[in-house]
């Protein structure tokens, strides 16, 4: 008997899905152990990271932890302890903690008066280049500082040339040393406009604009109306 067309699109729509049904049989019998496993796998891969992540943060709390203890220890005056957790933290690991451990162990022989050896340990983390600029840029400050007075004029405003920018986050402190290199230098020409500068910008310490507005004054620099300038 002959099909008609209704029939017939019926026929055919059930084969259609006989064969779709019979692929997706054979493609199960091929790929299923395939994706199964990559699925398997996916979920492994998902478990590790939230894993590590925990441990990361879990190790972070930790440390965080350990230099907040040792900067209480410090201010308690129990300095053996303070040291021997600075020790530990800046040795394990490049993380904030292990360059801040190592930044105060630097300011700690400064304020023991071993300049040199405050120096030396301020110059190590501003040529790591593993540590984040910024604090490479207040080892730099820190260290120029510490060893100033023994330092060549011409070294001090090499090493601070790119931190003695106006409006710059290090104007303050990288351009006072740069001035006064200038005058140890005896170059009151360059050092004028960077003192009135330093009193112009309203935002460093004004103790530090202070300073500059008096010394600018001696130079012949109008640094009292570059301060009123910028209030």
């Amino acid at each position: 008997m002959a099909l008609t067309p209704a029939n017939q699109d019926a026929f055919f729509r059930e084969v259609d899905e006989e064969l779709r049904a019979a692929q997706l049989k054979r493609a199960w019998r091929r790929y299923g152990v395939l994706i199964g496993a990559l699925v398997v796998l996916a979920l492994m891969a998902l478990a590790g990271a939230l894993y590590w992540q925990h441990r990361r943060a879990a190790a972070l709390d930790a440390r965080a932890e350990a230099f907040d203890g040792a900067i209480a220890a410090l201010g308690d005056g129990r300095e053996a302890p303070a040291r021997a957790a600075l020790g530990t933290l800046a040795a394990d690991g490049s993380d904030t903690y292990a360059v801040a451990a190592r930044l105060t162990q630097a300011g700690l022989a400064q304020s023991k008066g071993d300049l040199k050896a405050a120096a030396a340990q301020f110059r190590t983390i501003a040529a790591d280049t593993n540590v984040p600029q910024p604090f490479r840029d207040l080892a730099t400050i820190r260290g120029t500082a510490a060893e100033f007075d023994t330092l060549a004029p011409a070294q001090v405003i090499e090493r601070l040339k790119p931190l003695a920018v106006a409006g710059g986050p290090w104007f303050g402190s990288a351009g006072e040393m740069t001035a006064l290199a200038y005058l140890k230098m005896n170059q009151p020409a360059k050092a004028g406009p960077l003192f009135a500068a330093l009193a112009k910008d309203k935002t460093l310490p004004e103790t530090l604009r202070a300073r500059a507005v008096r010394i600018s004054g001696q130079l012949g620099v109008d640094g009292v109306a570059a301060a009123g300038e910028a209030g």
